[in-house]
């Protein structure tokens, strides 16, 4: 038996980590698409270059994108806003109707890998997927990731800092392997990157990302009424629902200890 590297010892161990991941929570209707492999055509020197990979993705998936927006009012280069329910592994990605003004949902995608429970992130280490409001601008893409193409997520955010919380790094992600970011699969991540990096070139200051723990209706909220994030839950519904009555992303700061929106 071949020894393994310390390298590949600890990816064994961080797949085992997401095997395990929210094991007892329930998926439901996560997505309308399905996992599927397209492998890079670059050569493995073209593709070290983060450039050339993001370029050959975005030549992919362009196209394809382009045919499933036929017809719907929106495009490839409109703004871009992305919701995630950490409970149904769902990441959605919203583009803005330049006629209505109004976002609507393009697309869900099925989160392959998150590690932790519901709850925020509070500390370097504790595995935790972030919830809360977050925004990924143009030096926030790494063409050049570990896991195919990456963007982060901005964490800590000022809210974040204000209570403490420690940790750096967290992502949206390919490779399908997570330690609190969110992983996607190779071939769904190229789409999210190119639609987010689509937008930013096209004049969006940045991409709002609004984490939530499950979908905040008020039935959900009530039966989290004695969990210790319930206040925190019930500050991040009024974003929730300030986007669910516009179908615009809200304008968010921080005020104090409490994330504000107007």
């Amino acid at each position: 038996m071949k020894k393994l590297t310390s390298n590949k010892l600890a990816q064994c161990i961080l797949c085992l980590v997401c095997v395990f991941a929210f094991a007892g929570s329930t998926v439901v209707g996560v997505a309308r698409v399905i996992d599927t492999t397209n492998p890079s055509e670059l050569s493995e020197r073209d593709y070290a270059n983060g450039a050339k990979r993001s370029a050959e993705a975005a030549r992919r998936v362009i196209p394809r994108l382009k045919q499933e927006m036929f017809e719907t009012g929106v495009a490839v280069g409109n703004p871009v806003f992305i919701r995630v329910i950490k409970q149904t592994r769902e990441l959605e990605v919203w583009v803005l109707n330049k006629k209505t003004k109004k976002y609507q949902e393009f697309k869900r995608y099925r989160i392959m890998a998150m590690s932790g429970s519901l709850g925020p992130k509070i500390y370097e280490g504790d595995m935790q997927a972030v919830e809360g409001f977050y925004s990924v601008g143009r030096r926030s893409l790494n063409p050049q990731s570990r896991f195919h193409l990456s963007f982060n997520l901005g964490y800590p955010n000022r809210y974040d800092r204000a209570h403490g919380r420690t940790g750096h790094s967290l992502m949206v992600h390919g490779n399908r392997v997570s330690a609190g970011c969110l992983a996607m699969s190779d071939y769904y991540v190229e789409e999210i990157y190119t639609l987010c990096a689509a937008a930013l070139r096209n004049g969006q200051g940045s991409v709002p990302v609004h984490c939530f723990p499950f979908r905040m209706t008020e039935g959900n909220l009530k039966r989290m009424k004695d969990h210790q994030y319930y206040g925190f839950w019930r500050n991040l519904k009024t974003g929730y629902d300030a986007f669910e009555k516009n179908k615009v992303p809200p304008k968010v700061s921080v005020s104090g200890r409490n994330y504000i929106f107007r």
